[in-house]
């Protein structure tokens, strides 16, 4: 597919510093993120490990999709960390959308640690088979 097709921009960062101040104590990761087109829709999966469904919220405005995600990292009781290879922190991703999205009928879901975010085609974006008239 031709990238002057795309409508969708992607940003290629794995890691985040925020411009802003934040108020919790955590890194910022930029998930890891799938994304599958077909003619009607374009389809993210976008990994959040040890983020709740309760903690995700998910933006819309002019045309930016903000995703953030809370990691509440809890330690076992009676427990103390030995060693540890695996990184928690938060999450952020933001996609700028084209208007070829019908912003209006975005769905979300998320099902073991993965957020799936299916963003239908505007009317407008769809191919139209054209009619051939014969006289």
């Amino acid at each position: 597919m031709n990238t002057e097709t795309k409508t969708l921009n992607v940003q290629q960062d794995t890691l985040t510093e925020p411009a802003t101040e934040r108020t919790r104590e955590s890194r910022v990761f930029i998930p890891r993120t799938d994304i599958f087109e077909t003619e009607d829709k374009i389809t993210l999966l976008m990994d959040m490990p040890g983020v709740d469904p309760n903690n995700i919220d998910i933006k819309l405005e002019e045309n930016v999709l903000k995703i953030n995600g809370y990691a509440n990292i809890e330690e076992p009781e009676g427990y103390s960390l030995m060693h540890a290879e695996y990184e928690m922190g938060d999450y952020e991703r933001t996609f700028r959308l084209s208007d070829k999205i019908d912003m209006e009928k975005i769905e979300a879901t998320f099902i073991n640690g993965t957020l799936k975010l299916i963003l239908p085609k505007a009317k407008s974006a769809l191919p139209q088979k054209i009619e051939i008239k014969i006289r």
